[in-house]
């Protein structure tokens, strides 16, 4: 209980004391994070988008595989990530593993199938005669697209929120193709795990609560805005 309490006070002295690693660490996790949210939303919501409005065959093996990516454990990602950025990888040339745009890739991929599960499942479960009746109106078909992705809108922020939550907490893939280096890849998570292996439960905890308070923080701002939306 002590070390508990010894972590809640390192904490909020890391936090106002305005350490400058904690705040680098912590700028780098928003960093790293927000940009694979950003390209998850892109794929997931298109890709999500354009199943669940499109009649094929094989449809129930694609979805099937979408919703098995949203578990995709990141351990997974972060090697098959490694091995394509290795020196000798396909994209080794590119020389970036070890850098933070490694992380962006390795949590976009963790995150994309999350969004795109959640969008397709909200764009399903949308009456199917509401775009007969967009298009009847004289519509084009982006407009209808548009039009359903309003419709949906509140499912589709909570598919922002698991992507987002997804990665600000993802740490397997983030140290194998981050490396956890001092003041360049190390985030959040990264470092949390770094400190309890060296014993040091304090800053540990400390980064935990920090990592915590960051997730609430967003989520937070993400919820007012769907709850803002939803009808009354």
């Amino acid at each position: 209980m002590d070390l508990i309490l010894e972590g809640i006070r390192q904490a909020f002295y890391l936090l106002f004391s305005f350490d400058r690693e904690v705040l680098g660490i912590t700028w780098l996790s928003l960093q790293v994070s927000g940009a694979a949210t950003g390209i998850s939303l892109i794929f997931g919501m298109s890709v999500g988008t354009t199943v669940a409005l499109t009649e094929f065959p094989g449809k129930r093996l694609v979805i099937s595989l979408i919703n098995t990516g949203m578990g995709l454990p990141p351990v997974v990602v972060g090697l098959f990530v490694s091995i394509f950025l290795w020196r000798n990888g396909p994209f080794g040339f590119m020389e970036i593993l070890y850098t933070p745009t490694a992380i962006v890739i390795a949590q976009a991929i963790i995150a994309t199938p999350i969004v795109m599960g959640i969008t397709l499942a909200a764009i399903q479960h949308l009456p199917k005669n509401l775009r007969l009746q967009i298009l009847a109106l004289g519509a084009t078909r982006l407009q209808m697209v548009w039009m359903l992705m309003k419709e949906a809108k509140l499912p589709l922020l909570a598919a922002v929120m698991a992507g987002f939550g997804g990665v600000i907490s993802e740490v397997g893939a983030s140290i194998m193709v981050g490396g956890n280096i001092k003041g360049y890849t190390r985030v959040l998570t990264t470092a949390t795990v770094m400190e309890t292996g060296k014993g040091n439960f304090d800053i540990a905890i400390a980064l935990g609560i920090i990592l915590l308070l960051l997730a609430f923080v967003i989520n937070s701002i993400l919820t007012a805005i769907q709850q803002q939306q939803r009808p009354r």
